[in-house]
């Protein structure tokens, strides 16, 4: 329209909520609450409330198989370091066991923690990462842990885990064990699910360097070495599988913000 012709903006804006709440998903912020700013007001105006919508956390997954209970300490400490950050809560799980009670028993297997759940192949495609915990058997994971792998071929098949974030973590009774092929090995695993593997490198900082003590963990992940079954965990591999859990939490944050 020519000068002095065109349309005088209305004082009155209402921001969509459907296109508030649709953007609050995808940034990962809270959402904003809606309300109406304009001087003429409807008589009822006065009653008006702000509303929000809950958010719902983050959820990284982490699942692991431990016979004598040096991975579930870990576990247990990954979920520390994982619920440390904001957004972000870590669920952790057991996978099924293959090994019959009688053969436990003889393995002076200690009992499971009935608190822990098993985790069915269905359920994981609810997380938005992995951390995936498993001693090793000549230098792979252990069978319990490739038989649940082996049981996802109905996620697979339906892509239901491609894009989705993953690391690992292990327990080896030697420091020759395998620390590193565990890890290395599993890899495959995440590959044909088209998941994203995610080291830790050197990120732990000088602990990754000390020389001074026996510990375990890798740039691959943290790590705990077992020995004859009796040692218990160190602070620092304690401290290691920690910083994972925040690095995964870290790392999930970032690839669910639009």
């Amino acid at each position: 329209m020519g000068k002095g012709g065109g349309c005088v903006p209305s004082k009155k804006k209402v921001p969509s909520a459907v296109a508030a709440a649709a953007a609050d998903s995808q940034s990962g912020s809270a959402p904003i609450a809606v309300e109406e700013e304009s001087q003429d007001a409807e008589p009822n105006s006065a009653n008006e409330t702000t509303t929000s919508l809950p958010i719902a956390k983050l959820k990284i997954f982490v699942v692991f198989y431990s016979m004598y209970g040096h991975v579930e300490s870990l576990a247990r400490r990954m979920k520390k370091g994982v619920d440390g950050v904001d957004g972000v809560e870590g669920v952790l799980y057991r996978v099924p066991e293959t090994l019959p009670n009688e053969v436990l028993e003889q393995m002076k297997a200690p009992p499971k923690d009935d608190g822990i759940p098993e985790i069915t192949t269905a359920e994981l495609a609810a997380a938005d990462g992995f951390l995936f915990g498993f001693p090793t058997r000549y230098g792979c994971m252990a069978a319990q842990m490739k038989g649940f792998f082996d049981s996802t071929g109905q996620l697979w098949k339906e892509q239901k885990l491609a894009g989705k974030p993953a690391g690992f973590f292990v327990s080896t009774g030697t420091q020759g064990g395998g620390q590193e092929t565990t890890a290395w090995t599993a890899i495959t695993q995440l590959a044909h699910h088209g998941m994203l593997f995610v080291p830790i490198g050197y990120t732990f900082g000088a602990g990754m360097f000390k020389m001074d003590s026996i510990r375990g963990g890798t740039p691959y992940g943290a790590g705990v070495f077992a020995g004859d079954g009796t040692r218990e965990p160190s602070e620092t591999e304690l401290a290691i599988a920690e910083h994972q859990g925040k690095y995964m939490a870290a790392v999930v944050k970032r690839l669910n913000v639009a």
